[in-house]
């Protein structure tokens, strides 16, 4: 019984042997050898002369040298070019003069010509020119002339093919560039229609997973039940649900959304299409909607899978909206063709789709409704945990010392993206090898957030002390207000070393909060009118420094009062828009009347913030002086200086965070001393045999 299993086994390994489908070898011949071989052989041609050396001579030399010698065999007229061809005897043929006209090509010597050819003004004046030539001939030895009204039949054909082939070959050439080039030969003229999206699948793994996507634990439940239903579709089917036809991931810019997707094509184990909404894009009408037919239709070949759609507003975006009408009828085409598509396959087909966008309030309505994207998942940016979650995968390749803090950085970055994260940590790893150290450390983080916030330092810049003492104040308003207001966030850093465009720069360590009072936006308008109130009460006038002050506590205060609905005489009255129409119009949604008041208590917001500014200020003029006379001395002052000047700040947010600061820092402090016992106690067991034994004294 095992010798039949065994032949059957073998048997069977035969003939799957010549069952598999031996794979077509990559086709050697191009297209292109062709023109490169006619190539070649015009050059040859032109190189080496396949004919008899023909040289080209003159009346007077033909007469002279050839003609009254008696060398001439005949003449043959070629009546339409108007050429005499020479023909030389073959005795003559053996003078020295004639050695450069008897040889052949490849050094084949030949009696026959033409040997020499020169042009003639008329066939008349020729016949003339040679009767009186040979008049004193004899007769016997009058050479005989022959006429050909010779026609260059290749040289005509080519004329025509030349202009033809060459047409053909630029329209080939501009249609390649057009179609975008790549593989496909001379065929890529008809690939207009073919969907461009890259093709995931058991040859191209994606080794992303969602191990390598840190934070977004809300998006990644949401994503993973598409797995899920991808390899367990027939738990979902088995009890009459249908499997979502969609999925969108909306978010800011870097926070991930592209990674995800990347995650799911890792995790899911099925082919994934991946594609920009710019691809269904093309200069030619009708493009966009037969990529989309093309997609869809290798889709359905692979299916189950996924396909991903990055940046889809490019081709999703609300029709109709757009004032230039005439411009935007291919992306509708193309947009129309993705909605018939999306609703067209069966429920249960396996195909699922996924698309990213930052522009969510654009898209058409027809694309977000149920049945297309059925699922809307928001990826937002990164809370203090998630950061940290972040911070940890992208610190694994740099080499850290002691002195990094995980903690410490997630507290420092509020409102950074995961893009935004990495992007530090690569900038704080160049500033360290910029210095020369072996490692990074936690200044070389705290310069890399200098660096992204503020810009590039330059300590070359020429600035005159007045201007000079003018910005330690402009700087000193700015963190005196901040520290002693309670909701306006508590300074950091604050220098007047110039970055990039500004004089000075101060950094502050705002809360992260969902909503936002009105107290908290006032004090916050306070502290930013800080630098300018200071130069006010110091040196009795105002300077343009305060420009980008002005326009954050402006655009602020036409918020407060038109989008949020925080004022009293406008009421609870909100002009905000969010389908994004009002981009496109040119009228208020208010009338003139009413804009005439907005803009009133927008004045008379900025003015009572600015008093109370000035006030806390002025009672505070010493400590105004300490704080900018520190930073005209350090140049750069730091949290700890302020609470040198000020004292620390006893409200209660500042307590708190107080209070979980010193907790982590005792929490890191325990950890340390348990590691420092453990070693010794180790050493101490290692060393047990070394100790002498204690001998009792007597």
């Amino acid at each position: 019984m095992s010798e039949q299993n065994d032949k059957k086994n073998q048997f069977d390994k035969v003939k799957n042997t010549f069952n598999k489908k031996t794979p077509k070898p990559g086709n050697g011949f191009n297209f292109y050898w062709i023109y490169a071989v006619i190539a070649v052989i015009f050059i040859s041609m032109q190189v080496f002369n396949f004919g008899n050396a023909i040289k080209t001579t003159t009346w007077q030399e033909f007469e002279n040298k050839m003609l009254k010698q008696g060398d001439v065999e005949k003449v043959v007229v070629v009546t339409n070019d108007l050429l005499a061809e020479v023909y030389i005897k073959k005795d003559s043929l053996k003078k020295a003069e004639y050695e450069k006209v008897r040889t052949k090509g490849f050094g084949k010597t030949e009696n026959y010509g033409p040997h020499f050819v020169f042009n003639i003004g008329s066939v008349e004046a020729f016949n003339s020119d040679l009767k009186d030539a040979q008049k004193d001939f004899p007769q016997e030895e009058k050479i005989p002339v022959m006429y050909d009204p010779r026609k260059n039949w290749m040289g005509d054909i080519l004329s025509w093919i030349i202009p033809f082939a060459l047409m053909i070959g630029l329209w080939i050439f501009i249609m390649r560039r057009m179609s975008g080039g790549g593989a496909g030969g001379p065929g890529q003229i008809f690939n207009f229609g073919k969907s461009r999206a890259t093709l995931f699948d058991q040859d191209t793994k994606v080794n992303v997973t969602f191990n390598d996507v840190a934070g977004l634990e809300g998006a990644k439940e949401e994503v993973m039940e598409i797995v899920d239903f991808l390899k367990n579709s027939k738990k979902y089917t088995s009890l009459g649900a249908k499997i979502p036809k969609g999925a969108l991931l909306v978010g800011p810019p870097g926070t991930g959304k592209t990674l995800l997707a990347k995650a799911v094509a890792g995790e899911a184990k099925v082919p994934f299409f991946s594609l920009s909404g710019s691809d269904f894009v093309e200069m030619f009408v009708g493009v966009g909607a037969s990529r989309v037919r093309d997609l869809f239709r290798q889709a359905k070949e692979k299916a189950p899978c996924i396909i991903f759609i990055d940046e889809i507003d490019a081709i999703g975006r609300a029709r109709g909206k757009n004032p230039m009408q005439g411009a935007n009828d291919e992306r509708e085409s193309t947009l129309n063709q993705l909605l018939t598509e999306m609703d067209g396959f069966g429920s249960n087909s396996g195909i699922i789709v996924m698309a990213a966008t930052n522009r969510a309030d654009i898209l058409d309505k027809a694309l977000l409704r149920p049945g297309r994207f059925d699922r809307q998942i928001y990826v937002d940016m990164p809370e203090l945990n998630e950061r940290k979650e972040i911070f940890k995968v992208h610190l694994k390749p740099l080499k850290l010392d002691n002195t990094v803090d995980i903690d410490f950085l997630a507290r420092q970055t509020p409102g950074f993206s995961g893009a935004d994260i990495a992007n530090l940590c690569n900038e704080a790893a160049l500033i360290a090898a910029r210095h020369n150290k072996t490692s990074v450390s936690k200044q070389d983080f705290l310069d890399a957030v200098d660096r992204i916030i503020g810009g590039l330092e330059k300590k070359n810049k020429i600035i005159r002390p007045e201007e000079k003492k003018r910005i330690a104040y402009h700087e000193a308003g700015h963190a005196s207000v901040s520290w002693l207001l309670e909701h306006a966030s508590p300074l950091i850093k604050v220098t007047i070393v110039p970055r990039g465009k500004s004089l000075g720069a101060a950094w502050y360590l705002p809360e992260e909060r969902q909503i936002t009072t009105t107290d908290q936006l006032i004090d916050e308008m306070c502290a930013t009118l800080g630098g300018r109130a200071a130069e006010e009460i110091v040196f009795g006038n105002i300077s343009t420094g305060a420009l980008s002050d002005l326009e954050k506590i402006t655009k602020q205060a036409y918020a407060m009062i038109t989008l949020y609905g925080l004022n009293d005489k406008i009421g609870n009255v909100s002009y905000y828009d969010s389908t994004g129409q009002s981009e496109y119009s040119f009228s208020k949604p208010y009338s003139e009347k009413t804009a005439e008041l907005i803009d009133e208590e927008v004045k008379k917001m900025i003015d009572k913030a600015y008093e109370r500014t000035k006030n806390i200020l002025a009672e505070n003029r010493d400590k105004l002086d300490k704080l900018a006379l520190a930073l005209l001395q350090k140049e750069v002052i730091f949290k700890e200086d302020l609470e040198e000047i000020f004292g620390k700040r006893m409200f209660e947010r500042d307590l708190q965070e107080e209070a979980e600061t010193q907790k982590t820092q005792d929490e890191n402090n325990a950890k340390v001393e348990t590691t420092a016992t453990e070693t010794k106690t180790e050493e101490q067991r290692g060393n047990t045999d070394a100790i002498p034994p204690v001998v009792p004294a007597i």
